[in-house]
């Protein structure tokens, strides 16, 4: 009741940080303003903080590593940590502070980076994706502080670049030793609980024919043509591949793993055959699964058209594996940190949570699989307003969200770290 109280009392200091942290443009390359931001908010709060621009042979060399970029100068993860009085569980709060592009200006009926509010929702590029969740963590911390309430764990405050390319922001910080018994990351899960997230990965196929003059057609392969024998093997391995997931958790999902063709590029001259084809796309994966054994069905499925057709047999279709690449992760149903989780929702909520699988990747796979630290996902954003234009989220699910995070702390951190 306290923190409860303590929140109603300062919502506005809420609402102003998080129209701070959407106000600041983070697309990648561009994160060091929020970064020193939040650096400042983590200090005041008595943390022992870490500033630094990812780099080095372990992180650039590891296999989950996956960006396409060179080195991040100018792009600095931000971690704080808080030691607790001992003999209590640690957790890691995650957020990433890197946004996508808002795209075409047109489709905004406000400024991207405004931060307005309107009938108890914030818009702009970001404020679902996910610096709801991060301010949300953030003022449940200001919480639990103010009131002087005294954790036995350890609090690590993850604040993170390059979740959008794959993770490599959080993979540095796992690599630099802060991890924890459990992590929470607040991605837009609409105030559900994600304790499963699928991971997928981008693939490219180069589809070849053989040129020729329009007039005499006849005399290429059409490179086009052959793309749509390619796209009805795509459709096919995906039914295939959900036709197996039996998960209950994924029982809302349409698809749950989907496999989507996001580009299509082809031919350069209406009068002539074009000889190429590229397909760029993004696979998912089960957490019930490896990367490799995705990749290896992936391959056999594309390599099955040289059975019914003699020119792919002479002229395969080419699979890259490039860009990025969420690793999937999960955190069994009865897992103490769950348990914690549900009932402070129940409290603050009134109901039970509805708990499902992650549609989409998250830092969580990485988290789990790499950093050992089990991780459940639950946030405030509005799911479908990721990446969107007018993108928006509704405050008072911020504020929800930060009482059962704060809640959840002191339960969790005060748990005996044998109990």
């Amino acid at each position: 009741m306290k923190i409860q109280k303590w929140m109603d009392e300062h919502e506005q200091k809420l609402i102003d940080q998080l129209q701070e942290m959407v106000r600041e443009p983070s697309v990648q390359l561009n994160e060091w303003g929020i970064q020193q931001k939040i650096a400042e908010w983590l200090e005041d709060l008595d943390f022992s903080v870490d500033m630094w621009e990812p780099s080095g042979t372990e992180l650039f060399s590891h296999k989950a590593f996956m960006s396409k970029r060179e080195n991040f100068k100018g792009s600095p993860n931000v971690v704080g940590v808080k030691k607790g009085a001992g003999r209590g569980k640690s957790i890691v709060l995650n957020g990433h502070v890197d946004v996508v592009p808002e795209g075409d200006l047109t489709d905004w009926r406000e400024d991207p980076y405004a931060g307005m509010i309107k009938e108890g929702k914030l818009y702009g590029r970001g404020s679902t994706d996910m610096k709801g969740g991060n301010a949300a963590m953030l003022f449940a911390l200001q919480a639990i502080d103010a009131l002087d309430i005294q954790l036995k764990g350890d609090v690590i405050f993850h604040s993170v670049i390059e979740e959008e390319s794959g993770g490599a922001g959080t993979l540095a910080a796992i690599l630099k030793g802060y991890t924890a018994d459990a992590a929470l990351i607040p991605e837009p899960s609409n105030m559900k609980i994600f304790p499963k997230q699928q991971g997928s990965m981008w693939f490219r196929l180069n589809v070849k024919g053989k040129s020729a003059h329009g007039g005499t057609s006849y005399e290429g392969v059409n490179a086009i043509t052959k793309t749509k024998q390619v796209l009805e093997v795509l459709e096919e391995l995906e039914n295939t591949r959900n036709a197996r997931v039996t998960d209950p958790l994924f029982a809302q999902a349409p698809i749950p793993l989907p496999i989507n063709v996001g580009v299509i590029e082809g031919g350069s001259w209406p009068s002539s055959v074009p000889d190429l084809v590229k397909i760029e796309g993004r696979v998912g994966i089960s957490p019930e699964e490896t990367v490799e054994e995705v990749q290896a069905e992936f391959h056999e499925a594309i390599h099955s058209l040289e059975e019914t057709d003699p020119w792919f047999k002479s002229h395969p279709v080419e699979v890259e594996w490039f860009g990025a690449r969420w690793l999937p992760g999960a955190i069994n149903v009865d897992h103490p940190f769950m348990k914690i989780l549900t009932k402070q929702y129940e409290r603050v909520m009134g109901e039970q949570p509805p708990v499902e699988a992650a549609p989409w990747g998250t830092d969580g796979g990485i988290l789990t699989a790499v950093g050992k630290t089990p991780s459940v996902v639950f946030g405030p954003g509005v799911t479908k307003m990721a990446h969107q234009a007018n993108e928006y989220i509704k405050l008072v699910d911020v504020r929800r969200c930060a009482e059962v995070i704060a809640a959840t702390l002191v339960n969790w951190c005060n748990e005996e770290e044998n109990g």
